[in-house]
Formats: C-alpha cells, structure tokens, sequence
C-alpha cells in the first residue's frame, strides 16, 4: 500500500477513535455505524482524487461535495432532486433538523434519545472533523496539527457528558492520533528509500538486512515515545490531585463538584429546552406532588434564577455553593413582620425526567432528599454534584407560604445598595424604547410596587399582548424591543421583558425558570407534565424577598397580592383547578364578551381561543437568504483565489500521466514567467533553457533539470525516432523548486496568487471569441446582418416588397 493510502487509512481511525467519546451521549449509538459510513466515503473520494492527481483545493471541493450529498440522502432526501442534489426544500429540511437537534441536546441529559435532529448533528459534526483531519493529515501531509480537531471532538464530548466519557476513550483517541504520526513518520522515511535498521537480529526468519522490515527500528521507538506519551497523561493526572477537570476527570469534576463546603457552580441555561418542551405534541409528566397547601395555585416549582442580563441572554451567575444543611436559612429581606405559613410538598420525579436542578416550591426551608446535593444560597437552589439528577428522586420539601399584604409590599423601603446595584444592572446596549415603554407604563405609579402591578397587568390584560409558543426565542435586547412592538410571544419573552423594564426603572428584578403548579389528579395528588414548564419574574422588595409576579396571559396565575391592588381591595378569585374530576368540556365556544381581560388572565373564562394562531420571526434572515447569502461571499472570497486554482489545475494537467514532453516544457517557461521570467518564443529550446537558467538564478540542480528537459524537447522535434522520455515531470518539479529558491518573498507571494502565466486563460477566451466571430461572419455574408435577414425570412422579404 503507498504512504498516501496508508495515511488515509489511519486518518480516518483516528477520526472514528475520537468520535467513540460520543457514544455515551446518545442511545442507541448507531449513529455511530452513519457516521462511518459517510467519513468512510470522504476518505475515499479523497484518496481517488489524490490519485488522478486533482489540485488540493479541488481534492477538499470534492470531498465536501460527496459530504453534502451524503448527507442530504441519509436526512433530506424526499426533500432533495433525486434523493441526492439539495434544493431550497433540502436546505430548509437540514435547518429545521438542525434546530430541532440544537433543542434536543438541551432538552435531554446524556444519554439523550437518538432523534433526527440529535443524529444530523452527530454525523456531520464527526463528518467535518473527518474532512479536516483528511485535509491536513493527507492532503497537505501534516498529521500533528490533525490532532487539534481531533481534540476538538474529544473535548466536546467529554464536555456534554460531563466528564462521564469514560477512561477508555480517551485512550483511544489518543491512540488514534499515535497511529496517524507514526503513519506519516513512516511515509516521511519512505520517500528516503530503504531505511536500514541495523543488523538483523538472530533467530528472526523471513527477514534480511535491507529488506522493508529493517524499517521496525524507528517504527519501534516511535511506538516507545508513543507508549511513555500516554502512559504519562494517564498517570500523572491521577497523581497530581489538585489537576481535577482533566480529560479523565470523574462526574464530579468541573463546575458544581468538589467536596467539603467550597466550590461554585455554573449553570447552564434551562432556557434552551424550554420552548421545545411546550411545543411537545403530547404531555409528558415528569413529576408527580402531594402538598397540604391550602391554596396551591401559588405552588410553582422553581429549578433556577438566571439574574446576570448581558444583553445577549440571561443566565444564572457563577457562584458558591455548599453542603446542603438541614435547614435552610431564612429568606434574605423577609421580615418577621410578613404573614407566614409552613406548607410540605413530598416529591417523585419521573425516570425519564433528568434534570441537574432541583424542583421546589419557593422559598424553601428544609429539604430531604438522598443523593449528592448542593445547596446556592443567592438564588435558593440545589444543584446535583458528581453526575446526581432529578432522575427517579423522591424528595419531601417544607416550604414557606409568604402572604404579603399589598400595603406592605407598597410601603417596602429602598433595597440595600448592594443587592440593588447587583440586580438593577442593565447592559448599555438596552434599548431606549425599554425604558420609555416602562416609565410611559407605569405613569402615575407612587411606589415600586404600584409600578411592578402596572407592568404585570400592561403584559398580562392591557397591552394587547398575545401569548404564543411558536414565537421564536430571541433573548437579547433587540427582541425584547421587537417584542414590545409585535405584542407576541410566550412566558421568555413576557419574564425577560418585564424584568429588563422593572431593572430600567430601578427595581431588582431577575428571571426564575421551573413549572407551574399542575394539574390536580382524583387521587388528591397533583401531576406536573413537561408542558407545564414556564418562566416568571423575580421582583424584590424589603421585608417581602423576592416576590413572584405573573406577566404571561393565559398562563399560570395572578398572585393574591397583586390581584389586591387592581381590583380595590377584594382578593380575585383563585386559577387553581378543581381538586375533583372535571365536567366534559362544551362542544359550543364560550362566551367571553362579558369577560374582563383581568379575569382572562386569572383563568376564570377558559382557554384562550386564540393561542398559538401565528408566529413571527423574531427579526431573523429566513434560511435560504442565509444559505444564498453564504454562497455569495463565499463565490466573492473565492474570486482572487480563481487564478491559483487555474493555475495549480494546468500544472496537474501538464505534468500528469497525459502530458507529454512539450506540455512539461510549457509548464517550465510558464513558471519562469510566474517568477518574473517572461516567455521570449523566438529562441531555440537550448538557448531558452540558458536564458532561464541565468535570468532566475537557478541552482545547480534544477540548471541541470532545465537542459534535461529541453534536450528532451529537441529530441522530439528534430530527431527522426526520438526517444522516449521518462522523468519530466519530476525535472518541472525540480526547476519549480529552484524557482522558488531563488526568489524573494514577494515574489513568491505573486507566483503563487497573481501568476502571470494567468492571461493565457484571457488570450485563451480572446482566441474563442474570435473563431466564433470568423464562424458567424462565414455564415452571414459581408451584405450585412439586416439585409441577409431580409433575404432569408419569407415574411420580411414580402414586406420587403410590398414597401
């Protein structure tokens, strides 16, 4: 087998080797066998390619071509023309997946179910890593700096797992890239001939000193230094206790692990999963509660608070974490003063419910729960260490029961600098119609409090808003923007917006993510299911804490508090269901004309008839003018590089099987032209070669390689039977090197980008013109194009006479 097959041979092991730390994300793996298929298919296309010879650009154009078809017939093909050839359908169909994917990976924890959108991501993330270990190992034969996308792909796996990629994979990766550098080294020693080894050792049949096997020399001490390298970066992580993290590193470390009482966690945003779960076209429950509240339509279950706004998103702060203690401290800001109760909620999480965050009604004050759990003080939340989920939890949480008056709340003092400073921070890119939109809002208002109640009530009845769950997500600032002027979204867009608003008017506000209270079941226990999951804001107010509110039309329900100060006084009825079983639901629309866009909001008029009737595009480019548009700047980038490509495509052309002695001479003089050696015609072969020699400043070698090949040409024009001759192409070569050699950077840089031989391509378009303009004038003759008209149309002839 030549360097090159076995080079490509150990690129793609090395790729599948890397591509094995995935297959505890994803079950079943048989992604796995897709995958290898199609970067198998890349490996072969390329090693054909590399045979004919084909330029390096057009080797790599080729691979991601049969890439892309590939693909489009495992994902898109009913989409595509003739199950091969992507179209705008086939592109829409890869965005669609592509999303649903990126939802996917967010939805489930490892090992996630093999959806479409999981497994397009799958196959094409390991068939680019393919593409590029390929390009860099093979084609341009450099093999170390292939181990950079192959680490890439191990890190991202070791990353969405956690740590939990398992100790055997990295040891097959690394031992994938050993194999690709010890590929190269031994096609590296092969271009130097035989290499010999030493005496041949006694006892050894077969072999003879100078044979293939005396290679095993180096080949063993490549494979030694390959030995101790991974031994030693297996080991020495093991050794040193303090480098925890690592790429062996156990499901506790990284963010959220440690022992003892240090340690911060960084969590990842819940928001991701979201959408897609109230999008499910069938209810999932993922947990199941019994509580003793009185009223528990207040009972949200709350996973996270996300209070950093960076103006892109918001996201839960890095911060520290503790050993979970028996009772939690009481609620930072809530006075003695507030009416309290102590409610108990005891919970069982679903099998097929993982979730890194623990569901509890807030604020909690003592939690029992088995397991490796950590408690975050700021935001009130446990958080699984060492690889602990929700996953089949049962857990009992005694919880406070805050009842806040709304004078109370009205009458809260300024909130302590600190917190304030921290929770009113808006980004600078926040735009001004947030603000006037809030300060326009809530006019009037003589408290912060009246200006919370006025923002909710805005969002919720008043401002026309419109609840949506085919909205897309945008979470920056430019879409809470957009979505204060489209009036249309779902519980992100309602919490995000009136967060953002609340902080723009100096109250402290951050967004919590979690599930609605449920749905009560017969048996007295209440089912909470995937749709249920939502997101309210946070707003504080001193001697309350951080108080719940209730933006989002037709979802969840108002807090008593709130619905105090907008109806005078009297307390609003409860949205919380019935306990008991439900009546069957009318068959005839209700009756909603005498019902009050307040009342709406509480659920006391039934469903929303018109939830989830449109969707907007959040601002977005539609995919095909993405795709069109990335075609366009990559046509536009590719346009300075077209001389290059002609360029390197006419020399393969020339100095392959086909050509012949006067094609390897044009190519000699077109790269003397290249290098600032114009062409002079008039001259014979030999005082060609001479001029060149001397003009560029050849070496001795590839002087010698210049007369070589105009003797050849000589031979062939002048001599009756001339020899054949074997060899030009390595002599090209050879004076291509020279010519390198002996010119400056800047010169160099211009053969390579802006050759001159280049106009040929301009003479050659020119030559076309012209023969096609001799061939229309010996059609037409020289009377002129009119009147030949005149003389061969039958109609213009008898008009013709007639004038």
């Amino acid at each position: 087998m030549s360097g090159r097959g076995r080079l490509t041979l150990a690129a793609y092991g090395a790729t599948m080797a890397a591509s094995a730390a995935l297959l505890p994300l994803v079950k079943p793996a048989t992604w796995i066998f897709t995958a290898a298929f199609v970067v198998g298919l890349q490996s072969l296309v390329g090693a054909l390619t590399r045979r004919v010879p084909l330029a390096r650009p057009l080797t790599i154009a080729a691979q991601l071509l049969v890439t892309v078809l590939a693909l489009t017939l495992l994902f898109a093909r009913s989409e595509a023309f003739c199950w091969l050839v992507p179209g705008p359908d086939a592109v829409d169909a890869f965005a669609r997946l592509f999303e649903e994917g990126v939802n996917d990976v967010g939805t489930y924890a490892p090992p996630a179910p093999s959806t479409a959108g999981i497994r397009l991501l799958l196959v094409s993330g390991v068939a680019v890593i393919g593409l590029l270990v390929d390009t860099l190992a093979v084609t341009f034969r450099g093999a170390a700096p292939a181990g950079l996308p192959l680490l890439a792909l191990y890190s991202v796996a070791a990353g969405l797992s956690g740590g939990d990629a398992g100790w055997l994979f990295f040891p097959l990766a690394a031992a994938g890239y050993l194999l690709l550098l010890l590929s190269e080294g031994r096609d590296r020693l092969s271009r130097w001939g035989r290499v010999f080894g030493g005496a041949q050792r006694s006892g050894r049949p077969g072999t003879a000193a100078g044979d293939d096997a005396s290679v095993s020399a180096p080949a063993r001490t490549g494979r030694r230094i390959g030995a101790v390298a991974l031994g030693v970066s297996l080991v020495v992580p093991l050794l040193l206790p303090g480098l925890s993290g690592g790429f062996l590193g156990g499901p506790g470390s990284g963010p959220g692990s440690g022992g003892g009482k240090g340690g911060t966690i960084s969590a990842v945003n819940p928001l991701v999963s979201l959408q897609n779960n109230l999008r499910q076209p069938e209810d999932r429950e993922v947990l199941r509660y019994r509580t003793n509240a009185v009223d528990g339509s207040g009972l949200y279950l709350r996973l996270v608070a996300l209070d950093q706004f960076d103006g892109t998103s918001w996201k839960s702060s890095v911060r520290p974490v503790q050993d979970l203690p028996g009772t939690l401290p009481r609620p930072i800001g809530l006075s003695q003063n507030v009416d309290t109760g102590e409610t108990t909620t005891n919970l069982v999480a679903s099998t097929a419910y993982e979730q890194k965050w623990l569901p509890m009604p807030f604020p909690a004050s003592r939690v029992s729960i088995d397991g490796s759990w950590r408690y975050e003080p700021a935001g009130r939340m446990l958080v699984g260490d060492n690889g602990q989920s929700t996953k089949g939890a049962r857990y009992t949480v005694t919880s406070l029961d805050v009842r806040p008056t709304a004078g109370q709340l009205a009458a809260a003092p300024a909130a302590p600098a600190e917190l304030r400073r921290e929770y009113t921070r808006v980004p600078s890119s926040l735009p001004p119609d947030v603000r006037e939109t809030a300060l326009r809002v809530t006019g009037g208002a003589r408290d912060d409090y009246e200006r919370a109640v006025k923002l909710q009530n805005w969002f919720a009845s008043e401002g026309g808003f419109r609840y949506d769950v085919n909205v897309a997500s945008g979470t920056g600032v430019h879409a809470i923007s957009r979505f204060l002027k489209d009036k249309e979204g779902f519980c992100v867009h309602f919490s995000f917006s009136m967060a953002a608003m609340a902080r723009s008017l100096g109250i402290p506000a951050r967004v919590a993510v979690g599930f609605m209270p449920g749905t009560p079941q017969p048996d007295g226990s209440v089912s909470v299911g995937i749709r249920d999951a939502h997101a309210w804001p946070e707003l504080y107010f001193e001697g309350v804490g951080w108080t719940r509110f209730e933006p989002t039309p037709s979802r969840g329900s108002t807090p008593a508090y709130t619905r105090e100060q907008s109806s005078g006084g009297a307390t609003a009825p409860s949205a919380q269901p019935s306990a008991g079983p439900t009546d069957e639901p009318s068959a005839a629309p209700s009756d909603a004309a005498g019902c009050t866009a307040q009342a709406k909001h509480q659920g006391d008029c039934g469903p929303d008839q018109a939830v989830g009737a449109a969707a907007f595009d959040d601002g977005g480019m539609p995919t095909s003018r993405i795709v069109w548009l990335a075609v366009g700047i990559v046509l536009v980038l590719t346009l300075p590089l077209l001389p290059l490509l002609w360029r390197t495509r006419v020399r393969a052309r020339r100095l392959g099987p086909a050509g012949g002695v006067l094609a390897v001479w044009r190519e000699i003089n077109d790269t003397a032209w290249d290098h600032g050696v114009a062409p002079d015609e008039s001259r014979t072969p030999r005082a060609t070669a001479e001029r060149l020699v001397r003009r560029g400043e050849l070496p001795e070698d590839a002087a010698e390689a210049v007369h070589r090949a105009a003797g050849a040409v000589e031979e062939l024009l002048y001599a009756p039977r001339p020899r054949p001759a074997d060899g030009l192409a390595a002599e090209a070569r050879i004076v291509r090197r020279g010519f390198r050699l002996a010119a400056s950077r800047r010169v160099r840089l211009r053969a390579l980008l802006a050759p001159r031989s280049a106009v040929r391509v301009v003479w050659a378009t020119r030559d076309r013109v012209a023969r096609l303009r001799e061939a229309v004038r010996a059609l037409v003759p020289s009377v002129g194009v009119g009147q030949w008209l005149r003389t061969r149309l039958p109609g213009a002839r008898a008009r013709g006479k007639a004038s």
